[in-house]
């Protein structure tokens, strides 16, 4: 019994040990999803209109509801190529498990604001002035 205990208070020490060098330099924080997108050449002015009549509308009732914590939409001011994009979504969430059912709890928000076929409509007409470029999940950190 003790020759199979050795190896294993070993493997799990140096486990630990991996976990507490990870944990030395920052703390977690909230995980973020972030969307790059891109509009089509002069229909920011659209695209700004289509964001704020129907997607503020559902993230503040998420906010409300604690399904998201925050969100911020950037604009980016300088652009590398013709290529890059213009407009930044983030979404802020707790942790990782604020993420399980998100997408029920998504619907549900948005079939009480908008209703689904009206943002299906918007999804469409989204679709022909802008792409999006990419659509990353982040875990915000603090350095200690």
């Amino acid at each position: 019994m003790k020759k199979r205990l050795g190896p294993f208070l070993f493997v799990l020490l140096m486990g630990l040990m991996y976990g507490a060098w990870g944990q030395e330099h920052y703390a977690e924080g909230p995980v973020w999803r972030v969307q790059l997108i891109r509009v089509k050449p002069g229909k920011l002015d659209a695209y700004l209109t289509s964001l704020r009549k129907s997607t503020k509308p559902i993230l503040d009732e998420e906010k409300k509801q604690g399904v998201i914590m925050d969100y911020k939409v950037f604009l980016k001011e300088t652009k590398s190529n013709p290529e890059d994009w213009d407009i930044a979504v983030a979404l802020q969430f707790k942790n990782h498990a604020a993420l399980d059912g998100l997408a029920a709890k998504g619907e549900e928000v948005r079939d009480k604001i908008v209703g689904k076929q009206a943002m299906q409509d918007v999804t469409d007409k989204r679709s022909e002035i802008r792409e999006i470029v990419s659509s990353d999940l982040m875990q915000e950190v603090w350095l200690k």
